[in-house]
């Protein structure tokens, strides 16, 4: 009898396990501040269940669980009287610490009256919603840092500010940060500098790009031609990043920061939050500053279009296949991992410094091989 034996490669399989259940502790940026204080109540779907935000009578936000305590009201539906948002269905009032102050048909108000109260910090013009599935306040030292130019005289306002709902889990976001080579297929830059840092509750990634001739458009008469940039950007614990981002032109640079943040919807489903803001310079009057401005957000909404659209296509992959020159994905979703377990469960290996620059010689040579191969092509067919 003869035993025929084959070479057959071993298939890799795509480990995705469901998305957790859980809600990472941290603080989670839902808008801007100035949206929540015209006197009415706001609905916001974050955490796997609805949240009711108000201006108190001195101005103050304050965030409570959407459903009324007594009966299941939304509150989200009612109306801010002083201090209190008044349930639509029976006029029970619920202060910003979460207690019942009034219920106008009874004689007093039970003592077990109270409802969740959220942690709030508005700066920056930013509101910031602070979830921890313990309950535990919010520790100082992750508190958000402040924004070089937010609310300043020499800096524009936000442009382009947008929120848009994803239907994926919120790791997919997160995975970017250590994700060079998706900036020259999805993004048309290529990365000539690619860094990552991580300690604490800190994952930074240092990067300068330059742009793609292939696809660039061309500058429109009287407009700056850009020829790179440099980015540090940072995220601030799980769910709130800043990109300072200096814009190379022709002539001169331009300083700008980008704001990318989000929170969950739930498991599957997040709220994207993104917008720009462009430092006034000796280079640039203001007008040409709001001008350069309003362009670079169309530029970076189109390239969260470009995100979106890949994630609404992708799959969840637990054990993603790695080359050398891929970014370090694993360490980045085990410092990532902290968020999503209880304090004392934290562990070094989680929060340790973590450093890793990727040697870009190889990827620069190949795309600009491409980038040359395409314009020659291009030229060849126009004759």
């Amino acid at each position: 009898m003869t035993t025929v034996t084959t070479d057959v490669d071993e298939v890799r399989e795509i480990e995705g396990g469901a998305a957790p259940q859980r809600f990472a502790r941290g603080w989670h940026c839902v808008g801007l501040s100035r949206d929540f204080t015209d006197g009415e109540p706001h609905a916001i779907n974050a955490f796997g269940t609805k949240l009711v935000a108000f201006a108190d009578s001195a101005g103050e936000i304050k965030v409570l669980d959407a459903y009324c305590r007594h009966m299941g009201g939304d509150l989200s539906q009612g109306t801010v009287k002083g201090d209190s948002i008044a349930c639509p269905f029976h006029d029970w009032r619920w202060g910003g610490n979460g207690k019942c102050t009034a219920i106008p048909y009874a004689r007093r108000v039970p003592p077990l009256a109270r409802t969740r109260s959220w942690p709030v910090l508005d700066q920056d013009g930013l509101l910031f919603v602070y979830n921890d599935p313990e309950g535990n306040p919010p520790p100082e030292e992750v508190r958000p840092p402040r924004i070089p130019g937010a609310l300043a005289d020499d800096w524009t306002d936000w442009k382009g500010f947008k929120q848009t709902i994803v239907h994926t889990n919120v790791r997919e976001l997160i995975d970017n940060n250590v994700d060079m080579a998706h900036f020259f297929y999805v993004h048309g830059s290529f990365p000539t500098f690619f860094r990552n840092i991580f300690e604490g509750h800190v994952a930074a990634q240092y990067m300068n790009g330059v742009a793609r001739d292939d696809i660039r458009p061309p500058a429109k008469p009287g407009e700056p031609r850009v020829l790179g940039n440099s980015s540090a950007a940072a995220y601030y614990g799980p769910a709130f990043m800043i990109d300072e981002l200096t814009y190379h032109y022709e002539g001169f640079d331009s300083e700008a920061i980008l704001l990318n943040c989000h929170y969950p919807i739930d498991a599957n489903t997040f709220v994207l939050t993104y917008g720009v803001i462009v430092k006034y310079s000796e280079h640039l009057s203001p007008e040409a500053a709001e001008k350069l401005a309003e362009g670079m957000s169309t530029f970076i909404n189109k390239g969260f279009e470009q995100d979106v659209e890949i994630w609404r296509n992708k799959t969840r992959i637990d054990n993603p296949l790695l080359c050398e020159q891929d970014g370090p994905v694993y360490q980045l979703r085990r410092w990532y991992e902290q968020f999503y377990v209880d304090v004392a469960d934290i562990t070094p290996d989680m929060t340790d410094r973590f450093e890793f620059e990727l040697d870009t010689t190889r990827p620069v040579e190949s795309w600009k091989r491409e980038v040359e191969e395409n314009l020659a092509r291009r030229a060849a067919a126009q004759g």
